[in-house]
């Protein structure tokens, strides 16, 4: 037996509960994880709560991340005792995910835990971390350097702005941090932020056309935020899209893109092949100073993951979840 997070949707109503399953009950996979931390992200957040239509079916065990020890395999990639984690591939979605302190998954899933992290680390990291990376990867693709000005993120308070503004400052940019609660501006500029923003300038309806004032430009937002930050970018900048906390919609025109030669770039953390998360994670490990992680994360037990849930869609979780199963 063990212990889950489970997501149930009946004639009695959607209701996400703390539980014991048996072994016996976990989906198909090659390889069985005894879990060890996972994460409590956005998307989680959604489907425990019921917020979103994130569940695509029940019941479900929640939990897009999590870092554990294989505990049995049918893989060659993979034998007891190796340390791995995993990040999207629809778990917690379609397949049981990692707020449980079991797991069963395909093996190209997987990956192994890069020797630098630890499994708390790893998640302290999680989907937010790894989405950071591989956005700020994507700017740094489309040629965008220190040297070529500030680059502007939102959604600053949240797990991949604050990654976002520690990698891209310990790389060497000046980050703009654009945030809802400029009474946390403390806690970004220890991040690495340079100027802070309020995001009041950001969300609502704004010209095709703004003052180019940043470089490049990591989003989580979408909507109108998206849109206003492509209209603030300067000519040859390139945004890397790779949220929608304020909504799926894009109300923008395509002046930016082609009076100011911007780039977007869309960044999918879900689906990603393998070799872009194996790089993502080594960039990680030599880039990311892991003092920083007790700056962005705070670690909750299993049981007390369902109220935080609630509490990050109202926005007052700042920084990472970080999820101890066992507890």
């Amino acid at each position: 037996m063990f212990k889950a997070i489970l997501i149930e949707k009946d004639d009695a109503g959607y209701r996400a509960g703390l539980t014991e399953l048996n072994d016996s009950q976990l989906p198909d996979g090659e390889v069985t994880v005894r879990v060890e931390y996972s994460t409590l992200n956005y998307k989680d957040a959604l489907a425990i709560t019921g917020k979103g239509p994130v569940v695509r079916r029940f019941p479900m065990v929640p939990g897009v991340d999590l870092a554990g020890t294989v505990e049995s395999s049918d893989s060659d990639r993979y034998q007891a005792g190796d340390r791995v984690l995993l990040n999207g591939w629809g778990v917690g979605e379609g397949h049981w995910g990692g707020l449980a302190q079991k797991a069963r998954l395909k093996a190209d899933w997987l990956i192994p835990l890069p020797e630098t992290f630890s499994a708390k680390q790893a998640m302290a990291i999680g989907t937010a971390g790894y989405t950071a990376m591989l956005s700020v990867m994507a700017l740094e693709q489309h040629g965008l350097t220190p040297a070529s000005g500030p680059v502007l993120v939102t959604g600053a308070n949240g797990g991949v702005g604050s990654f976002s503004i520690a990698l891209l400052a310990a790389l060497g940019y000046t980050v703009m941090a654009s945030t809802g609660r400029p009474e946390e501006a403390d806690y970004l500029k220890r991040l690495g932020a340079a100027e802070i923003l309020d995001r009041a300038e950001l969300v609502e309806k704004g010209k095709p056309l703004a003052k180019e004032r940043w470089a490049g430009a990591i989003d989580s937002a979408g909507s109108h935020t998206l849109a206003n930050v492509c209209a603030g970018t300067r000519y040859g900048g390139v945004v890397a899209a790779c949220g929608l906390a304020q909504g799926m919609d894009f109300p923008s025109t395509v002046a930016p893109f082609i009076l100011r030669g911007v780039t977007l770039a869309g960044i999918d953390s879900v689906m990603r092949p393998r070799e872009d998360r194996l790089a993502a994670w080594q960039r990680l490990a030599d880039v990311l100073d892991t003092g920083m992680l007790d700056e962005i994360a705070h670690e909750v037990g299993l049981e007390e993951a369902i109220d935080t849930a609630t509490r990050l869609i109202e926005g007052s979780v700042q920084g990472r979840t970080v999820v101890d199963v066992n507890r």
